[in-house]
């Protein structure tokens, strides 16, 4: 390998068998408090890459997410968020992961290392120039990830990267590429800690400042979240009594509920 493996380097502590229940809890809450500060240093490839998300969204574009292992796992929850936070359609965010979703809940062995599974993976979707496709891959040398990403290039299709080892292979296969160095993990080499974290605290950010973007958010509500479940109704109603000044809850349910979301309601409330 032409570059240093920070993700795979030992950890800065030794005997973890012998530490106690606190002393691990405190050690490792340590190491994550590092992590949002690696990711503030990568704020401004951040902004690139979410740029050019939605930039491709606003013209009718889908974005994918593809990895393997936590990485996928991550990227699958991110994508399946999308819809009931924002009210954006199915399939407007999608999640990829090596072995299919029966990696989601258990491993599937070598699916990672297929370098013609995750271009087949996104061929199942149609997936056209109007498409942005992440790689997330903590090592940044996952093939099932920067092959996928190889072919998108070649074909015209852009590409963006998260990892956490500095001028990985999937770096250099993507045309906007986010690296979080985190250093060491607690436990060597287990990127499910503080990569991990780093990974789910950037996808967080590309899929909310693209939403907003999208005017999927108003002031800071989710004024198109989907109403699919009692916790999510009452805060719809609390959210459309404010905007309207409207008193009286039953009221302003009925509207909420005949209308689909609180940014609906509120439209229609004004057409009256």
């Amino acid at each position: 390998m032409s570059f240093v493996k920070v993700t795979e380097q030992p950890s800065h502590y030794r005997h973890l068998e012998k530490m106690s229940i606190h002393e691990l809890l405190v050690n490792m809450n340590k190491e994550d408090q590092t992590v949002p500060l690696a990711v503030e240093k990568a704020i401004p490839q951040i902004e690139k890459l979410v740029g050019a998300v939605a930039d491709k969204m606003l013209a009718g574009g889908r974005l994918f997410y593809m990895g393997a292992g936590t990485s996928g796992r991550l990227g699958v929850v991110d994508a399946s968020e999308c819809p009931p936070t924002f009210g954006v359609p199915q399939g407007l965010v999608v999640g990829l992961i090596a072995g299919g979703d029966t990696a989601i809940r258990q491993a599937v062995e070598f699916a990672e290392d297929s370098r013609s599974q995750g271009w087949e993976d996104l061929q199942s979707f149609n997936i056209t120039d109007k498409d942005v496709v992440i790689g997330i891959a903590a090592s940044g040398t996952t093939p099932y990830v920067i092959a996928a990403l190889n072919e998108c290039r070649s074909r015209g299709i852009i590409t963006g990267s998260i990892s956490c080892n500095p001028d990985t292979p999937l770096s250099a296969a993507a045309d906007f590429p986010v690296e979080v160095v985190v250093g060491p993990e607690f436990v060597t080499g287990s990127t499910r800690l503080k990569s991990g974290t780093a990974q789910k605290l950037v996808l967080n950010m590309i899929s909310t400042s693209v939403m907003i973007q999208l005017g999927r958010v108003e002031d800071n509500k989710m004024v198109n979240m989907q109403l699919s479940n009692e916790k999510l109704v009452d805060r719809g109603v609390k959210m459309l009594m404010e905007q309207l000044s409207l008193t009286d809850y039953a009221q302003a349910q009925e509207m909420l509920l005949k209308s689909g979301s609180v940014k609906k309601a509120v439209a229609d409330f004004a057409k009256k």
